[in-house]
């Protein structure tokens, strides 16, 4: 029967010759495949001994920022949870009762301030949604755990260190190369910073 297509071909059982039957030049082939990938350059790494450089707008880890003071930036406003479209954001907001100037920059701070990593899609969306300035991802992976509630990171994990020496340095994420980077749609934020290449308008204006 002739199909409406006229796309279809005849299906021939073909004879193996004596070579194919005994599948050498297939294995032969495979082999040569296989030596060949010995001498290329790898594409992997020994991870974590060896970790790949990251661009300075990589989004990693949060961290809640301090004031040159000390006192914790956020205000618990909620302005990040609301940006977040994967709803990974929770807090509390409590009243600064009086002798704790020292530990938050203004009245209103977030007593209990919840990030889910397993709910979190590092979009960066709260760091620009932050007035404060408060919330900032940085190029620090997440680690791994082996517990779900392991992953709902609290402010002991969240806040930065008091000390200054061990504070997170997120002012390569504010330079003005940070900021050419975000507008050169050709570069993901897990991409290295190439100065060398054209920035050019965003795709679709």
């Amino acid at each position: 029967m002739q199909s409406l297509t006229n796309r279809s071909k005849v299906v021939v059982k073909k004879e193996m010759s004596f070579a194919e039957k005994l599948y050498l030049p297939a294995v032969a082939k495979g082999m040569m495949i296989t030596m060949s990938h010995l001498f290329k350059k790898k594409v992997t790494i020994n991870y974590p001994e060896v970790e790949r450089p990251r661009a300075e707008v990589y989004r990693g880890q949060h961290v809640l920022k301090r004031d040159e003071n000390g006192a914790e930036r956020c205000t618990a406003c909620g302005l990040c949870a609301v940006a977040c479209p994967a709803e990974a954001i929770t807090m509390e907001a409590a009243e600064r009762k009086k002798g704790e100037e020292g530990l938050y920059r203004e009245e209103k701070y977030a007593a209990v301030y919840e990030i889910n990593m397993l709910r979190c899609i590092f979009c960066g969306l709260c760091e620009e949604a932050c007035p404060k300035e408060a919330i900032f991802l940085t190029d620090r992976i997440v680690p791994t755990e082996f517990e779900r509630e392991d992953f709902v990171y609290g402010k002991d994990k969240l806040v930065e260190p008091n000390e200054k020496n061990e504070r997170v340095n997120i002012a390569p994420r504010q330079a003005q190369s940070t900021i050419d980077f975000k507008k050169n749609p050709e570069y993901a934020h897990n991409q290295l910073w190439d100065p060398n290449k054209k920035i050019g308008p965003k795709k679709g204006h």
